[in-house]
């Protein structure tokens, strides 16, 4: 699966995937998960929703041509 998160909404899923798991830890919730899911998420730059849906948000990568290859 290709990276389809930006900085931004990684930066964001880091962050409320770690407050939601010390939170739900302190509690001793279940929701630690969900905080669990969002962190790992964030942290790899690949979300399975967004795959299905088409949707990114990672900036698109500078890729070279066969015209620039030929050195």
């Amino acid at each position: 699966m290709k990276i389809n998160l930006g900085k931004k909404d990684r930066l964001i899923r880091i962050i409320a995937g770690s407050v939601i798991m010390i939170v739900a830890l302190f509690y001793q919730s279940w929701w630690a998960l969900l905080g669990f899911a969002l962190l790992v998420n964030g942290l790899s730059g690949r979300c399975g929703g967004y795959a299905l849906l088409g949707i990114s948000t990672a900036e698109k990568s500078c890729e070279l041509s066969d015209k620039d290859n030929s050195a």
